[in-house]
């Protein structure tokens, strides 16, 4: 393999650097957390963060918005929440005799959906159609959403009253599963050195400016789409996602989503780490991110206490690696 780079990354590191620089002014630690949901950027894809309350999921998610000239747009996902309150309506004008069509807050290029399984089936599956083909269809009308549209979806995986499980179908949607753990104790310390000297969080949040436009991002993506991929790793991801399909420990293993996701992301974190080629390590790193959603366990494997993540690492020991 030549190791030269062909193409130009330049920009996309300063970008990069620049917006994990303005995020940090605010946010302490989850550096990890960051750079997948930039890599999420660049691909193209949705992400779901899971985490305990109180870790920042939402303030992440917020951060990252921020820092993109892009339109912004927060749901909270409730009980009682209508697909209608997502997508929007038509409503009656008196004035032209026509019904209007009135756009929700799905609308926009970043959408924030706070608690995405504490909403019931009905509203769950609106999101369906907007996450695979970026469009709506209400009342026999399609309704094309603005490019660049990306969804991040916070869920808390401790407390189950009042929550809903999410269908497999809306998962497989899905290009990452984050898990946002813990700050470490020295990160704590350092969080709550600044909530002591700053101003209000708000505040905080409301200085930081846009680092990355519309434009940009586009010409990043292209650049990303350009990132090369050695003929021998279109077969090393297929391996892993079919061995999923036959793992004795696994209900139901990974589509084929799984392995366009693995190869958009690993271009993605490529190029963020400055290589213009994908390799093998960057295939295994997101292999946990892009599968561990879109496995389900048998009940006796889960029974014993074990997670889609040890069978992820489990088929990444068996399976050949190329050279």
């Amino acid at each position: 393999m030549d190791y030269t780079n062909r193409l130009d990354l330049g920009e996309i590191s300063q970008t990069i650097q620049a917006v994990k620089a303005e995020i940090g002014r605010v946010l302490i630690g989850q550096e990890a957390t960051i750079d997948y949901l930039l890599t999420a950027l660049l691909a193209d894809g949705h992400v779901l963060l899971e985490g305990v309350p109180g870790v920042a999921k939402t303030l992440t998610a917020k951060l990252v918005a921020r820092t993109i000239d892009l339109d912004f747009g927060r749901i909270q996902f409730t009980p009682d929440l209508m697909p209608s309150d997502v997508l929007g309506t038509s409503i009656f004008n008196p004035k032209s005799t026509q019904f209007e069509f009135q756009p929700g807050p799905i609308f926009a290029n970043i959408v924030l959906v706070d608690e995405v399984n504490r909403a019931p089936a009905k509203t769950q599956s609106a999101l369906f159609e907007v996450m695979e083909e970026r469009q709506i269809t209400i009342d026999g009308h399609t309704y094309p959403l603005a490019a660049p549209f990306l969804i991040i979806a916070t869920q808390n995986p401790i407390e189950h009253e009042g929550t809903y499980r999410l269908p497999e179908a809306q998962l497989d949607r899905f290009l990452f599963k984050l898990r946002v753990d813990y700050p470490s104790p020295a990160d704590e310390v350092e969080v709550l050195r600044g909530h002591h000297a700053r101003r209000s969080l708000a505040e905080e949040v409301a200085a930081l400016r846009p680092v990355l436009a519309v434009a940009q991002l586009a010409a990043l993506r292209e650049t990303v789409r350009q990132v090369h991929v050695e003929e021998n790793l279109f077969g090393y991801m297929v391996q892993i996602t079919a061995a999923t399909r036959a793992h004795p420990a696994l209900y139901l293993g990974a589509s084929p989503r799984a392995s366009v996701a693995l190869l958009n992301g690993a271009k993605a974190l490529a190029a963020i780490r400055g290589r213009d080629f994908v390799t093998p390590d960057d295939v295994q790193e997101l292999a946990y991110p892009v599968l561990r959603h879109r496995l389900m366990l048998t009940a006796e494997r889960e029974m014993e206490g074990g997670t889609p993540d040890d069978v992820v690492r489990l088929i990444l020991e068996k399976v050949e690696v190329p050279r």
